[in-house]
Protein backbone atom coordinates (compact mmCIF):
# COMPACT_ATOMS: atom_id res chain seq x y z
CA UNK A 1 0.00 0.00 0.00
CA UNK A 2 1.15 3.35 -1.05
CA UNK A 3 0.59 5.84 1.90
CA UNK A 4 0.05 9.71 0.86
CA UNK A 5 2.13 12.39 2.91
CA UNK A 6 -1.00 14.18 3.75
CA UNK A 7 -3.00 12.05 5.70
CA UNK A 8 -2.28 10.10 8.96
CA UNK A 9 -1.75 6.43 7.89
CA UNK A 10 -4.26 5.38 10.72
CA UNK A 11 -6.90 7.44 8.60
CA UNK A 12 -5.20 5.57 5.31
CA UNK A 13 -5.61 2.55 6.76
CA UNK A 14 -9.00 3.01 8.25
CA UNK A 15 -10.21 3.72 4.19
CA UNK A 16 -8.56 0.70 3.18
CA UNK A 17 -10.48 -1.67 5.94
CA UNK A 18 -13.48 0.58 4.73
CA UNK A 19 -13.20 -0.11 1.41
CA UNK A 20 -12.80 -4.24 1.68
CA UNK A 21 -15.72 -3.71 3.69
CA UNK A 22 -17.88 -1.75 0.91
CA UNK A 23 -16.41 -4.30 -2.08
CA UNK A 24 -17.76 -7.21 0.20
CA UNK A 25 -14.31 -8.60 0.70
CA UNK A 26 -15.20 -8.64 4.37
CA UNK A 27 -18.24 -9.25 5.28
CA UNK A 28 -20.79 -8.96 8.24
CA UNK A 29 -19.36 -11.26 11.26
CA UNK A 30 -16.06 -11.59 9.05
CA UNK A 31 -13.11 -11.87 11.37
CA UNK A 32 -10.59 -9.37 9.93
CA UNK A 33 -6.45 -9.59 10.09
CA UNK A 34 -4.87 -9.57 13.37
CA UNK A 35 -3.12 -6.49 14.08
CA UNK A 36 -0.08 -8.09 13.20
CA UNK A 37 -1.36 -9.98 10.33
CA UNK A 38 -2.30 -6.08 8.62
CA UNK A 39 0.65 -4.51 10.02
CA UNK A 40 2.93 -7.22 8.23
CA UNK A 41 0.80 -7.14 4.98
CA UNK A 42 1.25 -3.08 4.92
CA UNK A 43 4.83 -2.83 6.31
CA UNK A 44 3.28 -0.85 8.98
CA UNK A 45 3.82 -0.67 13.04
CA UNK A 46 1.69 -2.71 15.01
CA UNK A 47 0.83 0.14 17.26
CA UNK A 48 -0.47 2.14 14.00
CA UNK A 49 -3.20 -0.83 13.38
CA UNK A 50 -3.87 -1.15 16.57
CA UNK A 51 -5.44 2.78 16.46
CA UNK A 52 -6.94 2.35 13.31
CA UNK A 53 -9.11 -0.63 14.70
CA UNK A 54 -9.54 1.39 17.44
CA UNK A 55 -10.82 4.27 15.81
CA UNK A 56 -13.34 1.95 13.63
CA UNK A 57 -14.02 -0.03 16.93
CA UNK A 58 -15.00 3.87 18.22
CA UNK A 59 -17.15 4.26 15.14
CA UNK A 60 -19.11 0.67 15.48
CA UNK A 61 -17.66 -0.44 11.88
CA UNK A 62 -15.86 -3.60 13.72
CA UNK A 63 -16.26 -5.46 16.97
CA UNK A 64 -14.24 -7.35 19.12
CA UNK A 65 -14.54 -10.06 20.83
CA UNK A 66 -11.83 -10.53 23.52
CA UNK A 67 -9.03 -12.91 22.90
CA UNK A 68 -10.59 -13.67 19.38
CA UNK A 69 -9.92 -10.61 17.58
CA UNK A 70 -12.16 -8.00 15.48
CA UNK A 71 -14.75 -8.70 13.30
CA UNK A 72 -16.74 -6.89 10.55
CA UNK A 73 -20.02 -5.40 12.26
CA UNK A 74 -23.44 -5.95 11.09
CA UNK A 75 -24.54 -3.28 9.78
CA UNK A 76 -20.69 -2.73 8.93
CA UNK A 77 -21.60 -1.24 5.05
CA UNK A 78 -24.23 1.15 6.73
CA UNK A 79 -21.96 2.87 8.62
CA UNK A 80 -19.15 2.87 6.62
CA UNK A 81 -21.51 4.55 3.88
CA UNK A 82 -22.81 7.12 6.33
CA UNK A 83 -19.19 8.14 7.53
CA UNK A 84 -17.80 8.52 3.55
CA UNK A 85 -20.81 10.51 2.59
CA UNK A 86 -20.47 12.26 5.33
CA UNK A 87 -16.45 13.17 4.75
CA UNK A 88 -17.37 13.40 0.96
CA UNK A 89 -20.33 16.31 1.44
CA UNK A 90 -18.46 18.21 4.36
CA UNK A 91 -14.52 17.70 2.79
CA UNK A 92 -14.49 16.56 -0.54
CA UNK A 93 -17.39 18.39 -2.40
CA UNK A 94 -16.71 21.94 -1.69
CA UNK A 95 -12.99 21.82 -3.04
CA UNK A 96 -15.07 19.77 -6.24
CA UNK A 97 -17.38 22.98 -6.84
CA UNK A 98 -14.89 25.33 -6.34
CA UNK A 99 -12.25 23.53 -9.13
CA UNK A 100 -15.29 23.32 -11.36
CA UNK A 101 -16.40 27.02 -10.83
CA UNK A 102 -12.00 27.99 -11.15
CA UNK A 103 -12.13 25.49 -13.94
CA UNK A 104 -15.34 26.43 -15.42
CA UNK A 105 -17.19 23.59 -16.27
CA UNK A 106 -20.66 23.22 -16.07
CA UNK A 107 -23.25 20.60 -14.25
CA UNK A 108 -24.50 19.51 -17.96
CA UNK A 109 -20.47 18.08 -18.67
CA UNK A 110 -20.51 16.72 -14.89
CA UNK A 111 -23.82 14.68 -15.98
CA UNK A 112 -22.81 13.87 -19.02
CA UNK A 113 -19.23 12.53 -18.06
CA UNK A 114 -20.89 10.75 -14.42
CA UNK A 115 -23.41 8.88 -17.42
CA UNK A 116 -20.62 7.56 -19.54
CA UNK A 117 -18.78 6.20 -16.36
CA UNK A 118 -21.95 4.92 -14.76
CA UNK A 119 -22.44 2.93 -18.51
CA UNK A 120 -18.73 1.77 -18.53
CA UNK A 121 -18.58 0.23 -15.18
CA UNK A 122 -21.62 -1.22 -15.50
CA UNK A 123 -20.83 -2.52 -18.86
CA UNK A 124 -17.90 -4.17 -17.57
CA UNK A 125 -19.68 -5.48 -14.21
CA UNK A 126 -21.92 -7.60 -16.51
CA UNK A 127 -19.00 -9.04 -18.43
Amino acid sequence: MEFKDNEPIYLQIAAYVSEQILLGKWTADDKVPSVRELAVALQVNPNTVMRTYEQLQNQEVIYNKRGIGFFVAPDAVKKVKALKKERFLQQDLPEFFRNLFLLDINLDEIQQRYEAYIAQNLESETR
